[in-house]
């Protein structure tokens, strides 16, 4: 016990350390190098921090940050029909995004609340996998061709709260990757896990996705001291900057804070 206790108090104080990240305003694509913006965010099935369900917050936080593709988690009711939680034409009215096309029960928005979405581009070979572990676990796999250019892979995932099983559902992502031709990818989504070092789950994804980013704290939304969300890329210089869009609505609209990177389509990573 005292070893973990040991473990949450080093990762609690790297988070407070590199809460310089935390900005008020969000990361901005720069059309004069056709970079492009990419979020991941846990909405918390719409429920913020004050208890309130309020879908229209979470609509409203991303056209805060308007990025070109977002990775959302828990927008889905978790039981029965598992409908979908945020009104998506009007989404698409304001923002242009439009959600990966996935095979799912009638009333529900993705896949085990996993929703991505994408503004412009082609997207393609769309997978849906399960992930191992007790609790209803997925990841949504999708080509997305930009600007003429071919592929850029997404895997938006949510792992599971069980570190067991957060290292089967990393092992997963991994044979999912080995078995498709090597692209410019991006793993992004709610990763639950809070260690660093040896004893973080996701240093099994190094063999990929190469040494771990520096952690960015986004839980809870209202004083981040916890990287829970992460994104990831295959390619060194694919992402150019990367922050949590911290705002006051988005510190109430969910318990996440979500975060931004900046992703370089000019830097020789996409073909």
């Amino acid at each position: 016990m005292t070893k973990t206790n040991n473990t949450l108090a080093s990762a609690v104080i790297a988070s407070i350390k590199n809460r310089s990240n935390r900005i008020h305003n969000p990361l901005r694509r720069d059309a004069r190098d056709g970079s492009m913006l990419v979020a991941s965010y846990n909405v918390h099935k719409c429920v913020g921090t004050d208890g309130r369900f309020d879908p229209e917050r979470i609509i409203e936080v991303i056209r805060e940050m308007n990025p070109d593709v977002i990775a959302l988690q828990e927008a889905d009711q978790r039981f029965g029909e598992r409908s979908g939680l945020l009104d998506l034409p009007r989404l698409r009215l304001e923002t242009g995004l439009m959600p990966v096309p996935v095979l799912h029960k009638p009333k529900s928005h993705g896949w085990r609340g996993n929703v991505l979405l994408f503004r412009e581009g082609v997207v393609r070979d769309v997978h849906q996998v399960a992930l191992p572990g007790l609790e209803p676990r997925g990841a949504l796999v999708a080509e997305i061709d930009i600007e003429a250019r071919e592929g850029l892979r997404i895997i938006a995932a949510h792992l599971g709260l069980l570190r067991w099983a957060r290292r089967q559902q990393a092992d997963t992502i991994l044979d999912i990757i080995g078995r498709r031709e090597d692209r410019p990818t991006l793993l992004m989504g709610d990763f639950n896990e809070w260690r660093l070092g040896p004893g973080s789950a996701l240093t099994r994804l190094e063999s990929v996705f190469g040494p771990l980013p520096t952690p960015i704290p986004s839980y809870p939304a209202r004083m981040p001291v916890l990287s829970l969300d992460r994104i990831m890329a295959n390619r060194a210089d694919l992402i150019a900057e990367m922050a949590v869009h911290d705002t006051p609505l988005a510190r109430k609209a969910s318990d996440h804070l979500p975060l931004l990177a900046r992703i370089d389509l000019g830097a020789g990573s996409l073909g």
